[in-house]
Order: structure tokens, then sequence, then C-alpha cells
């Protein structure tokens, strides 16, 4: 495989069996497409966990309290979901790791190859270049197919 950061098995594994989703990058804009991801995982029964460094304990962003850094967050987290330019993405990989997250995710565009091995060699799957939202849809129309 290519590009084995798009394996379909961990894809389904992280959109079936995650079910808190910290959103790296996530703040009130609702014109931002974390936003409008953030807001789909919530339709579709995860909770989202709002990350971004000008949280200061009073931001919620979709009825949740956003918290600046990923080790602030005093509960366990499945995926870690990444909207940030891949020069920036790998230090949120590693943070993943650090607090114990069973996955992480980088959104589309976003590609840190030296990040992926890191994360796997860590023992914690990642997905990279890939959108949930997209996912589920090529899903939902193969099922109808």
């Amino acid at each position: 495989m290519s590009e084995p950061w798009k394996d379909r098995a961990t894809i389904d594994r992280m959109l079936d069996e995650g079910e808190t989703w910290a959103v790296v990058g996530l703040g009130g804009n609702p014109w931002r497409t974390a936003y409008s991801i953030a807001q789909e995982l919530q339709q579709r029964g995860k909770r989202i966990v709002p990350i971004h460094p000008s949280a200061d304990g009073n931001l919620t962003v979709l009825g949740e309290l956003a918290y600046q850094t990923l080790a602030d967050v005093p509960f366990p987290i499945d995926v870690v979901d990444v909207f940030r330019r891949s020069e920036a993405a790998g230090e949120f990989a590693d943070q993943a790791v650090a607090v114990g997250a069973k996955g992480v995710w980088f959104q589309m565009g976003v590609v840190d190859e030296a990040a992926f091995r890191r994360t796997t060699e860590a023992g914690v799957p990642m997905v990279m270049d890939v959108c949930p939202s997209q996912q589920w849809f090529y899903r939902e129309r193969a099922a109808r197919a």
C-alpha cells in the first residue's frame, strides 16, 4: 500500500469505535471546516472536545467546554482529530500519544510521514489526509448500492 495512513480497517475502526473526539483547532467560527466536521461528529453521536489555544476555561463550542491543550482534558480521548497545517500537525500526534489517545486523525491535506511513523510505532493507529465526513458519505452510498 503506497499510503499506509489510509488503511480502510483503521478508518472504519475509528469511525465506529471512537466515541470521544478531541478536535484540535476547533474554535467558535461556524465558517471553519473544523466546526462543521465537529458538528457532524456530534450528529453521529460522538462527544467532541474542542482544543484551541484561546480556550480560557470559559470558551464553549457546540455546547462543549474547550481546552487549551490535550493534556488539559480531564477524561479519556478516543480520537484526536487535527485541523492544522502539515508542518504544525506532528506535535499534536505526539501529544495524543502522550495522553493515551486511542487514535490520531489528520484531516484532508494534512500529511506528516514522520509523525505517522512515531505514532504507529508507539502503538497508536493513525490516519492522514482523510475526512471523516467523506468516509461516512462513501460508506452510506455503498450501503445503498
